[in-house]
């Protein structure tokens, strides 16, 4: 009875009393987004019809507006300039509806099982955060195949490109989580997707992706630079792009965007758990 009474004072190291070390939580990070890469197996067409919209943007808008003179800054071709834009573009539209997949998970009771496991909840925003980034690196892909196709300078050292990479995985898991705060908030599909709409096309008008910020009028150049898509843009044109410069400074560009991605993290952590009530 003694020994049963000191068991009973001293609990076994069970799952829900153990703290997960940075190996555990790297661990169910990397699963969480494992599991949501699978799903691109199961539909592959998505892949497809993601890429007709970089495709139109670069074909048809990047083709015409290559014909005005003084849109691209200094002596950058505009299709160039045009590029790292609309590739920034396209892994903020992968990742901008991604929280409409977790009102989808809270629907079908995948939430629930999520919630009750013993992984923090910011190791699944992070792990979905990231799957966000995965999906966005399929689009990077085509976006430079079609770029070189088109005779942009991009430069294919294997050091840019991983740091196109990373700023692609950076910059997809900062909107993704960001849609999740939303998809926390607003708790219905039909709500969500129209609050994505209306968030997606001011996001991308009030950065730098299509023009230079010299040519915006004052107001629409301050709130450009509380926009983390135009440091993504500029730090994915200095790296992607022979003759590509970046006008803040890598470390700025990195530093805003990790710093806003770790904000919102723990405000989508905190909130989280409140979708599967």
């Amino acid at each position: 009875m003694a020994m049963s009474g000191e068991r009973a004072a001293h609990p076994a190291n069970t799952v829900e009393n153990r703290r997960p070390g940075l190996s555990d939580y790297a661990t169910e990070a990397f699963a969480v987004a494992a599991a949501e890469v699978q799903k691109l197996y199961h539909d592959p067409l998505e892949l497809l019809t993601r890429a007709v919209q970089p495709v139109l943007w670069l074909l048809l808008f990047g083709e015409v507006m290559a014909r005005v003179r003084g849109v691209a800054p200094g002596e950058i071709p505009y299709l160039d300039f045009l590029a790292g834009g609309i590739l920034a573009q396209s892994a903020l539209f992968v990742a901008i509806f991604y929280g409409i997949a977790a009102i989808w998970e809270r629907d079908l009771g995948v939430l629930q099982r999520y919630l009750v496991s013993p992984a923090p909840r910011s190791a699944l925003v992070l792990g979905k955060a990231m799957s966000a980034g995965v999906r966005a690196l399929s689009q990077a892909l085509i976006v430079y195949l079609l770029a070189l196709f088109l005779g942009v300078g991009i430069d294919l050292q294997p050091l840019n490109i991983v740091g196109v990479a990373a700023v692609i995985v950076l910059g997809s898991a900062l909107f993704a989580t960001l849609s999740l705060i939303i998809a926390c908030i607003v708790r219905t599909r039909e709500r969500f997707m129209g609050i994505g709409q209306v968030l997606t096309m001011p996001i991308f008008f009030a950065s730098n992706a299509i023009y230079p910020l010299s040519l915006m009028p004052h107001w629409l150049n301050v709130v450009s630079h509380s926009n983390p898509l135009t440091y993504e843009v500029d730090a994915l044109r200095a790296l992607m792009l022979t003759k590509g410069t970046s006008e803040y400074g890598l470390p700025l560009d990195f530093g805003i965007l990790l710093a806003t991605t770790v904000v919102l993290t723990a405000i989508a952590a905190k909130m989280y758990g409140r979708m599967g009530y």
